[in-house]
């Protein structure tokens, strides 16, 4: 991780991987790393045929940005709908929704929450592996 003045720029190998049965999250910008409360900032790696399960953030709006692939999402209880490269999906907080990747490939998301926090339930996932970075091992 770089610190500049007040500013980081940090990179997977920076932070904390955290592995699920569904795919890999590596939160690059959040409260544990940069310090920031305002929003946090995350990549995302759905494996095939998985997915996150129906969830809410009751505190947190989340935006969601595909990077590439393609997946089901399900939002505020209604039918799910293809999303794809270069989709934007807005959730504002307390809304129940799913990302499920029905393709043959991985699907790469950015998650952003705002405000930083509800992060922590990655954390506290009962079925989540952590690996920190190989500075903190």
């Amino acid at each position: 991780m770089q610190t500049i003045g007040q500013c980081f720029i940090t990179t997977k190998k920076d932070v904390d991987t955290l592995q699920f049965d569904w795919g890999i999250i590596h939160m690059l910008a959040h409260k544990g790393a940069t310090g920031g409360s305002t929003f946090s900032f995350g990549v995302v790696e759905l494996q095939q045929g998985k997915g996150h399960i129906r969830h809410n953030h009751p505190t947190a709006d989340e935006a969601i940005y595909v990077i590439s692939g393609e997946a089901e999402q399900m939002l505020d209880d209604q039918e799910p709908v293809t999303i794809k490269q270069g989709d934007c999906i807005w959730i504002p907080k307390a809304i129940y929704h799913s990302t499920i990747n029905r393709s043959d490939k991985p699907v790469q998301l950015i998650v952003v929450y705002s405000p930083a926090g509800a992060e922590q339930a990655l954390w506290d996932d009962p079925t989540v592996s952590i690996t920190p970075p190989d500075d903190k091992k």
